[in-house]
Formats: C-alpha cells, sequence, structure tokens
C-alpha cells in the first residue's frame, strides 16, 4: 500500500487516486463511460479527475516548505547558496529519486497507450505525480503533515545539518572526487555489482573503490543514488581518519 511508503493514511482516500492519477487514465476512462446523446457523445458523470491541478499547488507548496527549511537551518547563508540549494531539491531529478524510492510508479493509475510505452519508469511522469502527492497530503492533513513528508523524503540527509559545516554537500559523489585529488589519491571507480528486484522497483548495489584501500557498497532505487550514498560513506571515513576498509578483491 503507498500509505504504507508515505508514513501516511488519508481521511479522504479520493486525494490519494487523483493524486495518483494520470491524464491518460481519465481520457480513456472518459471515452469508455462516454454515451450517445443526438448523435454525439457526451461524457458520463463520475469520471475521475487526473492530477495536473494537483501537481500546480504541489509545485508551490514543495518550493515553500523547502525555503523556509533552508532559512532555518543556514540563516547566514547568502540568497545565492539558498537559492542553488533550493534549486537542487525541488528539480525533477531529486523528485524523480524520491519517487523511485517510494516505488511510486506501481501505484499510478495510467491509461493503456502511457503503461505500453513505459509510463510507470518515466521521469517527468513520476516527478509530477509527487509533486501531485504533495499537494494531496497538504489537502488532507495540513501544513505540519506535509513538512513533515517533505523534510524526511525530499530533503532527508542532503543538507547537512552542522553549524560549523561548510554549505549541505549535495553531490557526494564531486565531494570524494575532490577530496581524492587533496589527498593524491586515484579517481574514485564506480560500478553495478548487483540488482534485484522488479523492472518497476528495481534496487541496485554500487560498489566505490578508492586506490586500493578503500571501498564502500550501497543500494538505491537508482545507481545514481545508491552511487551517492556509497561515495557519501567513503567520504566519512576519510573525513574521519578512520582505517581503511579493504576491498574484497
Amino acid at each position: 500500500m503507498v500509505e504504507e511508503r508515505l508514513g501516511y493514511v488519508f481521511r479522504d482516500r479520493s486525494l490519494l487516486e487523483r493524486a495518483l492519477t494520470h491524464k491518460s487514465h481519465v481520457h480513456e476512462r472518459a471515452h469508455e463511460r462516454s454515451v450517445s446523446f443526438g448523435g454525439e457523445r457526451v461524457a458520463a458523470n463520475g469520471a475521475p479527475r487526473d492530477n495536473e491541478q494537483l501537481e500546480f499547488l504541489g509545485d508551490a507548496i514543495l518550493g515553500f516548505v523547502v525555503s523556509v527549511c533552508l532559512v532555518r537551518r543556514f540563516p547566514d547563508f547568502p540568497e545565492g547558496r539558498l537559492s542553488k540549494l533550493k534549486a537542487h531539491l525541488v528539480s525533477a531529478n531529486r523528485l524523480y529519486e524520491v519517487a523511485q524510492e517510494l516505488g511510486l510508479g506501481q501505484f499510478l493509475f495510467l491509461g493503456r497507450g502511457e503503461e505500453l510505452s513505459g509510463g510507470r519508469a518515466k521521469r517527468a511522469l513520476l516527478s509530477d505525480a509527487l509533486e501531485a502527492l504533495i499537494a494531496a497530503l497538504y489537502l488532507d492533513g495540513g501544513l505540519e503533515t506535509v513538512q513533515r513528508f517533505i523534510e524526511a523524503r525530499v530533503i532527508g540527509n542532503w543538507l547537512s545539518t552542522g553549524p560549523d559545516q561548510e554549505a549541505a554537500v549535495t553531490d557526494f559523489k564531486s565531494a570524494l572526487q575532490e577530496m581524492a585529488q587533496v589527498l593524491k589519491l586515484p579517481a574514485p571507480r564506480y560500478s553495478v555489482v548487483a540488482e534485484s528486484g522488479p523492472e518497476h522497483l528495481k534496487v541496485f548495489t554500487v560498489e566505490v573503490r578508492l586506490g586500493k584501500e578503500w571501498a564502500s557498497q550501497a543500494s538505491g532505487y537508482s545507481k545514481k543514488s545508491a552511487g551517492q550514498k556509497a561515495a557519501q560513506e567513503v567520504l566519512k571515513q576519510l573525513m574521519a581518519g578512520q582505517e581503511p576498509r579493504r576491498a574484497a578483491e
């Protein structure tokens, strides 16, 4: 159930269903439910509504909540730095990653054509559905509910909270690359070492190696997110001065 993954039970389930309904599904249902009247086809009552209007509202709510969170966490950051962090957190790429982590694709209501064309895995479709879901959470549970969801799922560990740390590291692979150069180590090497799960909810395990000594593995619903997590672990070890974890040969 999608509500289990969200950690929230809707009082009005029609909001949840609408957030997960793509326009292709509505168009097909409207055609199937239409009735003949005076030689013309007229849509019958009760046709489902798509999620485009909720997507519009969700985009605004997401931007507001992320902005508030950034200002609270980094009160001394200039506008330019805050804008860069916000741009990443509200980007289609970030929303797509979150939608994959939730397995949102398997819960969508799609038309047959969209289904056959791989709609459950499309980046734009999934990121739009997540924005619609954010709006549904707001309308059903209020600002506190949607704020908890955004901070847990969209922001999550992408922002560092230490008061004396440099700006939040949102690209651990780039940070690890720079650290390797400073320490005069070889460039990190990434490889997919395992894949599991169905096509619409595949889990990837990525290993990063830094020279002959440093290595770490991590899993995620995309190769990119798994690689970022693996890089983050090695980066933590390097910054903490821990002993290297020898990579298995």
